[in-house]
């Protein structure tokens, strides 16, 4: 049984970093893809980075670049999200999700391609 638990998120101040986990369990898969997405209130769910896990490849949504930073454990059993210079409209609940599929992996920020989730955690930015 696929499990994804997610922590880190919290209060910070703008230009402030934080650091979320995503504890995944229970699916091997050559295709798997861990992306992490974020929905603020009333806005679309959104991808903002993901890590192809076969092969270690990242991609960013252009509104993280160079702020953003995706990452997993030595064990590869948990993927970081390092947030620095973290702007106001970071301000979202973060969610990590886990896709098993070829079709996962080619598409790895629509929401749909991805079954697995975690219950997600707040991170707010405000002064």
């Amino acid at each position: 049984q696929v499990q994804l638990v997610e922590s880190g998120g919290g209060l910070v101040q703008p230009g402030g970093s934080l650091r979320l986990s995503c504890a995944a369990s229970g699916f091997t898969s050559d295709y798997s893809v861990i992306t992490w997405f974020r929905q603020a209130p009333g806005k679309e769910r959104e991808g903002v980075s993901c890590m192809i896990t076969r092969d270690g490849r990242t991609y960013y949504a252009d509104s993280v670049k160079g702020r953003f930073t995706i990452s997993r454990a030595n064990d590869k059993n948990t993927v970081y999200l390092q947030m620095n210079n973290l702007k106001p409209e970071d301000t979202a609940v973060y969610y990590c999700a886990a896709g098993l599929t070829i079709m996962a992996s080619m598409y790895p920020f629509e929401a749909n391609q991805f079954p697995h989730w975690g219950q997600g955690t707040q991170v707010t930015v405000s002064a």
